[in-house]
């Protein structure tokens, strides 16, 4: 058993930096515009679709068009991507709007300057030879349970659900296997029990069989059933004193990001992924990317301002077992802001 624990582990670090490096190659160079201010944007996990806009906005030219260069960075979880960027390695974070609750929680400043996803668009997911174990969330005491890394909003959100159905998060295991192959892999080697995870993942371990779905959050019905109400999920977010040093570099990203929140409200889940890099699609096929992609468009934000009723939410979930947060004063009005989403052209 030892063996298979270090092995499974190896396995998903060369397979995440596998999965890295065919984001990356996938992604043509971006054309840069001379003299324009470059910004670097490490994303969650590019290939995903809760984090497509990013990968969108570039693919269409609007960086160029608003006249910004972006540089952007894949990296498996949210968490370590929001580490880059208070370390000042990269500028700005693709991840769940949360960690800018988190961050105030330990004393640090980072705000949300576009809201671009609705609902968490998460799926808790389990291995189909446990379907008459485990049928809620209140099964999982002892269980493994697969999140994107320690410490994300897949973390977050898994250890809230515990403890929403009665199981103390201490009382499961939380294993990062992040998203893609690696967690495919975790659960065919029956590593994880459970795992959250998104779309493309998703329709691929529901086509071969090998899982069913526990909880769905890809609807605004099921993130409010599971989370008790609006939980806007991904979000561009930058510490507050690159926002306020670079408003007018801000300002153009911005403007770039609410074309492509239009863009993908007037086009169909065929066209949106015509423009993505292929190997994005590779694993479940094109058809099957487009069916989950227009199977889950709602989770978008049509307009780029925070939901008003969602930060509550987030705060709420957060506060019930984060100890970075619990317990401690939180101004919402400091972790996003709506002001370059009003003034966008």
């Amino acid at each position: 058993m030892r063996w298979l624990a270090i092995g499974a582990a190896a396995a998903v670090a060369l397979s995440g930096c596998a999965n890295k490096a065919a984001s990356n190659a996938g992604a043509a160079p971006a054309a840069t515009v001379s003299g324009a201010p470059t910004v670097s944007i490490m994303v969650g996990g590019l290939s995903k679709q809760i984090y497509l806009p990013f990968m969108l906005t570039q693919r269409l030219g609007y960086f160029q068009a608003e006249g910004v260069n972006v540089s952007l960075q894949d990296e498996g979880a949210g968490v370590d991507a929001t580490t880059q960027m208070m370390a000042g390695k990269v500028d700005g974070v693709g991840g769940f709007y949360d960690h800018t609750i988190d961050l105030q929680g330990l004393g640090q400043s980072a705000e949300s300057v576009v809201s671009m996803l609705v609902t968490p668009g998460e799926v808790e997911l389990c291995r189909n030879d446990l379907k008459s174990q485990i049928k809620s969330p209140a099964d999982w005491k002892g269980r493994t349970l697969g999140v994107t890394d320690i410490g994300s909003s897949t973390d977050f959100l898994t250890q809230y659900l515990a403890q929403k159905n009665g199981v103390d998060p201490s009382s499961i295991h939380r294993l990062g296997v992040q998203a893609g192959n690696t967690l495919i892999g975790a659960m065919e080697h029956k590593n994880v029990d459970c795992a959250m995870t998104t779309e493309p993942t998703v329709t691929q371990l529901l086509a071969t069989k090998q899982a069913y779905i526990l909880l769905d959050m890809r609807s605004a019905d099921g993130a409010s059933a599971a989370l008790g109400g609006e939980y806007p999920a991904t979000s561009l977010y930058m510490q507050t004193s690159y926002v306020q040093a670079h408003p007018d570099v801000v300002q153009k990203l911005v403007d770039a990001f609410v074309k492509t929140l239009k863009y993908i409200q007037a086009h169909t889940a065929a066209e949106i992924t015509d423009q993505m890099p292929a190997d994005y699609y590779a694993g479940a096929g094109k058809q099957a990317y487009i069916d989950a992609l227009n199977n889950e468009k709602g989770i978008y934000n049509p307009t780029g301002i925070m939901p008003p009723n969602g930060p509550p939410t987030n705060l709420k979930v957060l506060s019930t077992f984060n100890k970075d947060v619990k317990g401690k004063t939180i101004d919402l009005s400091k972790t996003y802001t709506d002001q370059f989403v009003k003034a966008a052209g």
